[in-house]
């Protein structure tokens, strides 16, 4: 009887395996995971190719691996996703999501994965001050008002030389071309304050026109020393900038509903939003904006893209960060996720695979 019973557990036994197993993995009898994706390189890449490639990409198919689950990648916009996440219409959210209160109490999040933070992104400094210099002195504002300033010394000579070209012609006379031309003289150095003395007008018109001249030459010394001063000058803003303590007063360029964006609200910081990093940090090279702001590696990663438009990424982060997957509240998969999300990140591969997308400066 004893061994009739023992003959027959392990029967049983041998049954039940097979049934253990499959449930261990979920692979064979659960549907695929959705797993929402929204582009975010490094974290999330289009490889051309039809598939997917980056830092989150890269964890979750470990992770996946490691826990025997099928999935199905679900491309989205970053709005969509983060409704789709909310609604349970995918299962995980994977990409480059920061862990706010705010978002929190739509859904869960995993452990963190990545700790960073803001960074700002200058216009490279050039190599030498006095290129910069001069190619101020020949930009487009700085020549329209030398252009401006010469048009009304010619305009002031001409109207002077109407008055005393036939009363005093040892000084205005001679043809035209001359006599304008001497005017033209008289203006400049009259305006400057310089005044050689060697022409000077004699008739009762040319003396009032001297007069106005002489006091309009005053503010015309000041706008024209101003100017000068600017085109010097505003060129080198974005290079002022050397911390987040100098973002005030200058334009800066992010992208809208993101961390950067709320963080340059909060403080009250001019901000220009575009639809995507490449063409914010592009504003920068072009002038349009003085410096970006916006989260490091997403920063890092792109500005090795830009070539001879790259930006000095000023060292340190600011407005710490940090992401983590997200699935809808209450999920069954939070406790398994944040187990296998601790043991990748613990490991050696993850540095591995951060290196692979940033290179050494981690």
């Amino acid at each position: 009887m004893t061994d009739r019973l023992i003959t027959r557990l392990l029967l049983c036994l041998l049954l039940l395996a097979p049934l253990a197993g499959a449930t261990e993995t979920g692979s064979t009898s659960q549907p695929p995971l959705r797993v929402g994706i929204t582009e975010v390189p490094p974290f999330v890449i289009a490889d051309g190719k039809g598939g997917w490639e980056g830092i989150s990409i890269d964890l979750w198919r470990s992770i996946a691996e490691q826990k025997g689950w099928a999935f199905e990648f679900r491309q989205m916009g970053f709005t969509e996703l983060l409704q789709a996440v909310e609604s349970g219409e995918i299962d995980i959210a994977v990409g480059a999501l920061t862990m706010t209160s705010e978002r929190e109490q739509r859904f869960d999040f995993s452990h963190p994965f990545y700790q960073t933070g803001l960074s700002i992104g200058v216009a490279r400094a050039p190599k030498s001050g006095l290129l910069q210099s001069l190619r101020a002195l020949f930009s487009w504002s700085f020549l329209s008002v030398v252009g401006g300033l010469a048009l009304l010394l010619l305009a002031a000579g001409t109207l002077l030389w109407l008055f005393e070209r036939r009363r005093n012609p040892q000084q205005f006379g001679g043809s035209a071309t001359e006599g304008i031309g001497a005017s033209f003289w008289w203006a400049a150095v009259t305006m400057t304050t310089v005044g050689y003395g060697d022409k000077a007008p004699v008739t009762f018109a040319g003396r009032l026109v001297a007069l106005i001249w002489m006091f309009a030459g005053l503010i015309m010394v000041a706008s024209f020393t101003a100017a000068i001063t600017s085109a010097l000058t505003v060129s080198n803003l974005q290079y002022q900038i050397r911390g987040p303590q100098d973002l005030p007063g200058s334009t800066v360029a992010t992208i809208a509903g993101t961390a950067s964006a709320r963080y340059l609200d909060e403080q009250r910081i001019v901000s220009h939003a575009y639809p995507d990093l490449t063409g914010a940090m592009q504003s920068v090279t072009a002038g349009e904006t003085d410096a970006v702001v916006y989260d490091r590696p997403l920063m890092q990663y792109r500005n090795q893209q830009l070539g001879r438009e790259r930006l000095e990424l000023l060292p340190g982060v600011f407005d710490q960060q940090l992401y983590a997957l997200a699935m809808p509240a209450g999920s069954r998969l939070r406790e398994p996720l944040n187990e296998a999300v601790l043991r990748l990140t613990e490991s050696a591969d993850w540095r591995l695979i951060q290196r692979a997308y940033l290179g050494e400066q981690l």
